[in-house]
């Protein structure tokens, strides 16, 4: 669905970016850039080397302030994928276990339904 998307993106000339869960298990980010343990990631072409967008990794080069740095991260921390220029793209949601109960209703009993949120 990430490649999908960020193809989307591009034939549509804006720049994909990624939010990712900086503290998910793996994930190597520039720790500096991290606010709120989630990094936004621009992937385009013009900022990425070697981008490879794998079923279980994401993996690139990018400079950060000038300095080279491998970025690599599972796919399950991606958080969000969408357009700089007009906020298009795809929230997902974090299926992490326990977080909702098994019956299918959230805290307040409301039916579980899926999220999708305009990200600036």
């Amino acid at each position: 669905m990430i490649r999908a998307i960020s193809d989307w993106i591009l034939d549509n000339d804006c720049t994909p970016h990624l939010i990712v869960d900086a503290d998910a298990e793996g994930a190597e980010v520039p720790r500096q850039y991290v606010e709120d343990g989630k990094v936004v990631l621009n992937i385009s072409p013009t900022a990425v080397r070697a981008l490879e967008l794998g079923n279980d990794w994401i993996q690139f080069g990018a400079r950060f302030d000038g300095a080279a740095f491998q970025v690599a991260v599972p796919v399950s921390a991606v958080m969000a994928v969408y357009a700089r220029e007009n906020g298009l793209g795809m929230a997902f949601k974090n299926d992490a276990p326990d977080s909702d109960p098994p019956d299918g209703t959230d805290e307040d009993g409301d039916t579980n339904r899926p999220v999708l949120r305009l990200v600036k």
